[in-house]
């Protein structure tokens, strides 16, 4: 994987660092250096097969670190600069993490949960580290995931899941092509940031543009955008709705792609307002990832589906047997997706539960519209409700069309006479009011007469993963608390 990422004219530029006031231009050459001296520092205290943290942000060294690592044979652990320390140490400890490549800053969040490297410190010069002799099944990265539906688990993933990006994220950006340059607000510590953005750009030879913000506000993206001349975005659905709050436009992009939840048609329809240009929804996990996507170039998009099948993977929705299934069912992806994890880490019973003969089920409800997969929703986020199946996705997306609504997230409430009840929980824009009754009105004057909150809360913030996508397994025992509170 490291080889298909540093294949290319050394004199080519790789990441544009906007880390300072300054741009600095990293070529191939520049970042194999790089890559290089870390190999030196590693060998002599990692094998290959060890577990070896990465504790750094948007940054060359981020890079170079993850590079180097598969480049001599390890297995790398990307991890969080906003982690806090039981989250370190769970995901350290359950890799078995004795070494981590980090800045200063990293190795005070780390104390003596493993030994810290400094990577502008490790190595030095020298000749040229031989590639360690790996094959596309062999180890290469251990992610955890972020937790919506439970304690985080380990993806290990071989060097094969680089492979397996490539044609997704080319699609997601209209077919990427020389005078793009990309750039996600979303951390490389995530599969998104890593594996959406940062190596497929490496490894197709588009720049990549190295920032870290230490707070997203639609103004830093917009200036950040126009420094680093970026064609080519990854907006996490957090940040699209933060844009759509500010009233931001972004002129000057080729293609913008949006992946972890699912847009609306209010959505897609601001997204072409304010860029110019139509949004393209992808669709994967971080078990197995890329594997749907839309291109506006090719086909329109339909609003409430998230794309038609990437080549080199196999989709389907399937019934509780394992059939495939015209009605809805469950998302699962058939065995041989170069995407797909090798297994969780430590973790056979979750490993085997994963899968349904050939098929690995994506715990997600879906539907086929023609050769379009719509998304349902996650199997445990699906309201039922006086008979009806209910995706809350749908209503968040309509709620936030709303001027006064900030952010929202949607469950189903216990109910003993419809089973359950849609329930919103509301973030309002600074300044603005609103009440129950109107939104209630706005959702029935929009969606379905069934599917309308018959409860809003109003709250100050809604619980998100490190990711930024709302926990809803948390807002959903809220709303059963409430119930034993008489509420």
């Amino acid at each position: 994987m490291a080889h298909q990422c540093l294949s290319r004219p050394a004199e080519q530029v790789a990441i544009l660092d906007l880390s300072s006031a300054a741009t600095t231009e990293i070529t191939y050459g520049e970042l194999e250096l790089m890559t290089d001296r870390l190999a030196r520092g590693l060998l002599g205290r990692v094998q290959p097969g060890d577990r070896v943290g990465v504790l750094l942000s948007q940054s060359p060294w981020c890079a170079a670190a993850h590079l180097a690592i598969w480049k001599i044979g390890a297995i790398s652990v990307p991890l969080f600069k906003l982690f806090k320390r039981d989250a370190l140490a769970s995901r350290i400890g359950d890799a078995g993490a004795g070494y981590v490549l980090t800045d200063g800053e990293g190795a005070d969040m780390l104390g003596d949960l493993a030994q810290p490297l400094i990577v502008s410190e490790l190595g030095a010069d020298g000749p040229a580290v031989d590639f360690a002799d790996t094959g596309r099944e062999d180890p290469a990265v251990l992610i955890y995931t972020s937790g919506t539906t439970g304690k985080p688990k380990g993806a290990l993933h071989g060097h094969r899941v680089l492979t397996g990006h490539l044609p997704g994220v080319s699609i997601s950006h209209n077919h990427l092509r020389a005078g793009d340059c990309l750039w996600t607000p979303a951390d490389w510590a995530w599969i998104g940031g890593l594996f959406d953005v940062l190596m497929p750009g490496l490894a197709l030879g588009i720049p990549v543009v190295a920032a870290r913000l230490d707070k997203f506000t639609p103004e830093a993206c917009a200036d950040l955008i126009a420094r680093g001349g970026v064609r080519n975005v990854f907006f996490p659905p957090t940040a699209l709705r933060m844009l759509k709050a500010a009233d931001m436009t972004i002129p000057g992009l080729r293609s913008v792609a949006s992946g972890g939840e699912p847009l609306g048609a209010e959505m897609l329809a601001w997204g072409q307002g304010a860029f110019g240009l139509t949004i393209n929804e992808f669709y994967g996990q971080t078990e197995c990832n890329m594997v749907v996507s839309s291109c506006a170039e090719e086909f329109p998009a339909r609003p409430g589906c998230i794309g038609k099948p990437v080549p080199g993977h196999e989709v389907a929705v399937i019934d509780a047997t394992g059939n495939p299934t015209d009605a809805e069912g469950d998302v699962a992806i058939r065995r041989g997706s170069a995407s797909m994890l090798l297994e969780y880490w430590n973790n056979p019973q979750a490993t085997a539960e994963k899968f349904r003969g050939d098929w690995l089920i994506t715990g997600d409800r879906g539907m086929w519209e023609g050769d379009y997969l719509r998304f349902v929703g996650r199997e445990d986020d699906v309201i039922t409700s006086a008979g009806y199946r209910i995706g809350p996705a749908e209503i968040e997306d309509c709620l936030l069309t709303h001027p006064a609504v900030a952010t929202v997230g949607v469950v189903g409430k216990p109910d003993p006479l419809r089973t359950e009840i849609v329930k919103a929980y509301v973030v309002l824009k600074p300044g603005s009011e609103t009440s129950e009754q109107e939104l209630q009105d706005w959702v029935k004057d929009r969606l379905a007469h069934y599917s309308y909150p018959r409860e809003v809360a109003f709250v100050q913030d809604l619980p998100l993963t490190v990711t930024g996508k709302v926990i809803r397994k948390e807002l959903k025992r809220r709303a059963s608390e409430e119930i034993c509170h008489g509420r």
